[in-house]
């Protein structure tokens, strides 16, 4: 019987790679995209090469429709096994926490730490009851031990400290599932040429940074409470 997978942030980018993996694997996937337009042409490009794929709008800066998902999702697939939280935003990309505006730190976190926060609550108790697991996509920046011992970083506090407190989230749910069957977990793919930092040189592809989300999220191992990248277990 196939398993399902739902897939935020998922018409293009990482995101869709993703779910283009998790569909040549053999999964279902549900596929969360904020526009029905640009979901609709990825749900068609996948389904294309047969691949078992369905849209599910959802907007993460907007309750309504997190919730509206949420409830078909519960609604319609109670098996669902697998929830990658890949959706994100830079703010502004802060080029230092001088630079940082208030504005741009509110608009990160309500996409990157709210908007995940709400969505992971809707589901956390389905992915619990199917002994599932949930990944909550970060990245290099968000580790303190990173920003403090980095030769170089992109200081951008709006984006990374969003994605620090998501990490707390990562914590805080494996904490409450650690003696269960279900697991959560944190994985950065390391810097990757996406539209989010406008396709900047020197990454790897979206395929490459894809398949190190989906390799720990479908190995079968027990990864509840790390924090990883391609090389493993990565300090927070």
């Amino acid at each position: 019987m196939k398993m399902t997978a739902f897939v935020t942030g998922a018409n293009k980018g990482i995101g869709i790679e993703i779910v283009k993996q998790l569909g040549e694997a053999g999964w279902k996937v549900l596929l969360g995209a904020r526009s029905v337009e640009r979901g609709e042409a990825a749900v068609s490009e996948l389904t294309s090469k047969g691949l078992d794929v369905e849209l599910v709008q959802i907007d993460m800066g907007d309750l309504k429709t997190i919730e509206q998902a949420a409830d078909m999702i519960n609604r319609n697939y109670p098996d669902l096994k697998l929830l990658i939280n890949n959706a994100g935003m830079p703010g502004a990309f802060s080029r230092s926490f001088t630079d940082t505006k208030e504005e741009d730190l509110r608009t990160a976190f309500e996409v990157n730490f709210f908007g995940t926060f709400r969505l992971n609550q809707h589901l956390f108790p389905l992915i619990k009851d199917n002994e599932g697991t949930i990944v909550n996509v970060s990245t290099d920046m968000a580790s303190l031990n990173h920003m403090q011992n980095a030769e170089f970083t992109l200081n951008a506090f709006d984006y990374n400290s969003s994605k620090t407190a998501n990490n707390a989230m990562t914590l805080s749910m494996a904490y409450e599932v650690k003696n269960s069957g279900a697991q959560v977990f944190a994985v950065t793919p390391g810097f990757t040429s996406t539209d989010l930092n406008g396709n900047a040189a020197g990454g790897k592809s979206k395929e490459a940074a894809a398949a190190i989300i989906v390799g720990y999220a479908t190995d079968g191992k027990r990864h509840n409470g790390e924090f990883l990248d391609e090389k493993g277990v990565y300090a927070w």
